[in-house]
């Protein structure tokens, strides 16, 4: 199965919002379409923040993954979070999330990236296993949040 990996346009809001929608209903996150295309909209004007990549089978729309920038001491250098991974359900089990993680770290190699992050709902064992079996690894430390 050929897998694409297109960068996303402004043109492609209606889509991307699609499928936000999906993926905020499936992991019960707020979704509200004005906030969300005002959101996206700024995203996809300002390269500084990063990136995000429509995943397509052919010419069909079949996820998206976003990358957000940003920089650590840490690891002495830019690192970069995996904000938001979605692949529609009847494409899962098939290794296109295998093969877009795989996409990811070699384009964060490519931009000099040292460490690559993301989060996981502790009830999603699937995705759970996947990011193990390709080298994710839990940390000793919660990752905590505070909206302003």
């Amino acid at each position: 199965m050929t897998i694409n990996y297109r960068v996303a346009k402004i043109a492609d809001l209606t889509i991307l919002l699609e499928l936000v929608k999906e993926f905020h209903e499936k992991e019960k996150l707020a979704f509200d379409e004005q906030l969300d295309r005002d959101a996206l909209a700024s995203f996809l004007g300002d390269a500084s923040l990063g990136q995000l990549w429509l995943i397509q089978q052919k010419d069909e729309v079949i996820g998206y993954i976003i990358l957000s920038l940003g920089y650590s001491l840490e690891y002495r250098g830019r690192d970069a979070f995996l904000d938001e991974f979605y692949v529609r359900p009847k494409y899962r089990g098939q290794g296109i999330g295998t093969q877009t993680l795989t996409f990811a770290e070699e384009t964060c190699r490519l931009l000099g990236i040292k460490a690559l992050h993301l989060e996981v709902d502790f009830e999603n064992p699937d995705a759970q296993r996947l990011y193990h079996r390709v080298g994710y690894q839990r940390h000793h430390r919660f990752l905590m949040t505070k909206d302003l």
